[in-house]
């Protein structure tokens, strides 16, 4: 256990364990029903990213997931071979800059995953109006229909 606890507070997991500290915080307000899960859709379009379809939450929860636990295992199994010193320092930057987009990737297979699965199925969701995110249906009024009243 303190294996964990030491590589999970260390250099460079500590900066993947406060975001995904946050990322659990978030997930217990849903549950809680004090937050919707997709209060920052509004914020940003993951679609350039290859990351649309899907709440923002649920991207960033998945990505911060997959770089925590990602620099926790590089953390432990690189450590018998750089004990302390500029070679630590050197490995944990090289897994600072490692891990980010393996963990982009696999967030994104992840995502485009029941895409492949089921090519059919409808969009998660389409485009919205509103602050609310209700879908509105807008009709055309007939041109006869305006006259006669």
């Amino acid at each position: 256990m303190r294996t964990f606890l030491e590589a999970a507070t260390g250099f460079p997991t500590f900066l993947f364990t406060v975001p995904l500290l946050a990322a659990a915080g978030f997930w217990l307000l849903v549950a809680m029903g004090v937050v919707g899960s997709r209060a920052f859709d509004e914020d940003a379009d993951l679609g350039a990213l290859g990351l649309g379809g899907i709440p923002v939450a649920v991207a960033f929860s998945l990505w911060t997931g997959f770089s925590w636990a990602g620099s926790l295992g590089a953390a432990v199994l690189l450590e018998p071979s750089a004990p302390s010193g500029p070679t630590r320092a050197l490995t944990g930057l090289a897994v600072l800059v490692v891990v980010p987009p393996v963990s982009w990737c696999a967030t994104r297979a992840l995502v485009r995953l029941p895409r492949r699965l089921r090519p059919d199925a409808p969009p998660a969701h389409g485009p919205r109006d509103g602050a609310g995110g209700e879908r509105r249906v807008h009709r055309r009024q007939d041109a006869g229909a305006s006259s006669r009243s």
